[in-house]
C-alpha cells in the first residue's frame, strides 16, 4: 500500500484558521512525523508563530508506506507494539473499527487525520529538508533549509527537532571478519518478503524487526535463521484474550511495579530460550520490551532456525560462535539505529553512542532554545509523550511555564539519567529508555510547578511595579 492511500475516518472539525501571534517568540520544528505534528498542532492552537519543515510530501514519518523522503523503515506487514488506545493522542482516539493493533497504513492515516481534523496542515511546509541550525551570537537560531523554490536561511527564537531516531542505520562495529558473496542490507532496508522469497536467510538482531523479518523469512525463504548474541524475553501481544498493555499504572508507583508487569507478561509468554535462542543473561523489565505473535510457530515448526552471535562471514556461508554454519546468500542486519543530527555542528551538539541526556528527554541545558520531541524510547508508545512534550515546550515559548534553575535541572537531569542506565542493562538500546506511566505523570507534576513559578514571578513584578 503506497503513501498516497486516503485517510477514510472522519469529516475534519470546522475550525477557524488561528492566527499567529507576532508577539510570541517564533519556532522552527523539524519534522512532520509522529512527534512533529503534536508540538505543531501544540504551537499552533496557542497562535504560536512557527515554521514546521517536512523532508517528504506528507505527514507520517516513520509509518509511511515508502515514504519519498527516503527515511522511514517501513515494512508491509509492519504494525503497533502498543495497543491503540495506549498509542493515540489524548484528544483525538484512534478509530473504534481499528484493530487492537494498528497496521502502517491505519497509523499513517490516523496521522493525516489528525492535522485536517485541527486544521493546522497549512502550516506545515512539505518536500524541505533542513541542511543547518547555527545558533546566533544573540541566542537566536539561523536554520537553512532548501525546497522546491531553492536555498534560504531564516532566524527563530528556538528549534524543536522531532526527527526521530529509527532513520539512520547502525551496521555492527567492527565489522564481522571474513567476506561475503552476498547481499547485505539493513532491517531500514526491508520493505517485504518478496527480498526473501527462495533465499538462504540469515537475520540477525533480537529486536521487534528482527523478529518479525525472521518470521517472513520462515515462511518463504529456502532457508531462515536468526542470529542474536544477547537473549531477550519476547511477550506476546495479548495476554488473556485482550491486549497485553492494557493495564495503565499510576505514574507515582514505583519503578518495580512496571517492572513486575512485564515479568508476568514474559511468564505467561512463555520463554523462547526452551525453543532455542540465548537464554536472556537480565530479568524481564531490564530492557525494552520485544513482543512477536508468530516467533514461537516459526522456531517450534524448525522452519525458523536459532543460532548464537556470529564469528565470521565465509562466502556463501555465515559462521556462528558455537562452530556451526549456516547457507546464506541475504545477511539481513536487525542492529539498531544511531541517533544523528546532521543539521547540528557536532561542535555545537556531539552523540557519543546514542547517548545525548537531556532534561526530561526534552531540554538541553546548555543550549537554550533547542528542544527535542519524541527523542526516547518508552516502555509504551512515544506519541503520548511527544504530545505532553510539545505543550510542555509551548508553554515555555509562551512564558506562562518557568523552569527551576539551571542547578536544579542539572542535577535533576542527572538523577533521571543514573537511574533509568541502572534499571535497564548498559547498551545503545537503552540510552533514550524511560517508563511511559512514569514519565507522563512526572512532567504534568513539572508543568504545574513550572506553572506556579510563572505565576510567582509574574506578582512579584506587579509588586515591584
Amino acid at each position: 500500500m503506497s503513501y498516497m492511500v486516503k485517510a477514510r475516518h472522519r469529516a475534519p472539525a470546522q475550525h477557524a484558521q488561528l492566527t499567529p501571534d507576532p508577539n510570541l517568540p517564533r519556532v522552527c520544528v523539524i519534522g512532520a512525523g509522529s512527534s512533529g505534528i503534536t508540538a505543531a498542532k501544540a504551537l499552533y492552537g496557542a497562535r504560536v508563530p512557527f515554521e514546521c519543515y517536512e523532508q517528504g510530501p506528507v505527514v507520517g514519518g516513520n509509518w509511511v508506506y515508502e515514504n519519498p523522503n527516503g527515511l522511514s523503515a517501513c515494512y508491509d506487514t509492519l504494525e503497533i507494539n502498543t495497543s491503540c488506545p495506549r498509542m493515540a493522542y489524548s484528544d483525538f482516539p484512534m478509530p473504534q473499527d481499528y484493530p487492537a493493533y494498528a497496521k502502517h497504513h491505519q497509523v499513517a492515516a490516523y496521522f493525516r487525520d489528525y492535522v485536517e481534523h485541527f486544521g493546522f496542515g497549512g502550516r506545515l511546509t512539505f518536500s524541505t529538508t533542513v541542511e543547518k541550525v547555527e545558533r546566533d551570537a544573540d541566542g537566536r537560531w539561523s536554520v537553512t533549509v532548501t525546497g522546491p523554490d531553492g536555498t534560504r536561511t531564516e532566524e527563530f527564537d528556538a528549534v524543536v527537532v522531532a526527527t526521530g531516531h529509527h532513520w539512520d542505520p547502525r551496521l555492527p562495529e567492527p565489522a564481522y571478519p571474513g567476506s561475503f558473496d552476498g547481499e547485505q542490507i539493513h532491517s531500514h532496508d526491508y520493505r517485504s518478503a518478496d527480498q526473501l522469497d527462495g533465499r538462504d536467510v540469515v537475520v540477525v538482531g533480537a529486536g521487534n524487526s528482527a523478529m518479525d523479518i525472521a518470521v517472513a523469512a520462515s515462511e518463504c525463504a529456502r532457508s531462515a535463521s536468526i542470529s542474536q548474541r544477547r537473549g531477550e524475553w519476547v511477550l506476546r501481544k495479548f495476554a488473556f484474550g485482550r491486549p497485553s498493555d492494557q493495564i495503565a499504572l499510576p505514574g507515582w508507583l514505583p519503578w518495580w511495579v512496571t517492572s513486575a508487569r512485564l515479568a508476568f507478561g514474559a511468564a505467561i509468554s512463555g520463554n523462547v530460550a526452551k525453543l532455542g535462542l540465548p537464554q536472556p543473561e537480565h530479568r524481564p523489565g531490564q530492557s525494552h520490551p520485544v513482543q512477536s505473535e508468530g516467533i514461537r510457530d516459526a522456531l517450534r515448526s524448525a522452519r525458523l532456525t536459532p543460532r548464537p552471535g556470529i564469528e565470521r562471514l565465509d562466502g556463501d556461508r555465515v559462521v556462528f560462535v558455537d562452530g556451526s554454519s549456516a547457507p546464506a546468500d541475504l545477511i539481513v542486519w536487525a542492529t539498531g539505529y544511531r541517533v544523528s543530527f546532521p543539521f547540528l555542528d557536532p561542535d555545537l551538539l556531539s552523540v557519543e553512542d546514542n547517548d545525548l541526556p537531556l532534561w526530561k528527554r526534552t531540554v538541553h541545558p546548555d543550549l537554550p532554545g533547542l528542544y527535542f520531541v519524541g527523542l526516547l524510547q518508552p516502555v509504551g508508545a512515544i506519541m503520548p509523550l511527544a504530545e505532553a512534550q510539545g505543550a510542555w515546550i509551548t508553554e515555555m515559548v509562551r512564558g506562562v511555564y518557568v523552569a527551576p534553575d539551571g542547578a536544579e535541572v542539572r542535577a535533576q537531569m542527572t538523577r533521571d539519567d543514573q537511574l533509568y542506565k541502572k534499571r535497564f542493562y548498559k547498551s545503545a538500546r537503552h540510552t533514550m529508555e524511560v517508563d511511559f506511566d512514569h514519565y507522563l505523570w512526572d512532567l504534568r507534576r513539572e508543568r504545574r510547578r513550572g506553572a506556579r513559578r510563572a505565576g510567582a514571578a509574574v506578582a512579584e513584578t506587579v509588586k515591584l511595579g
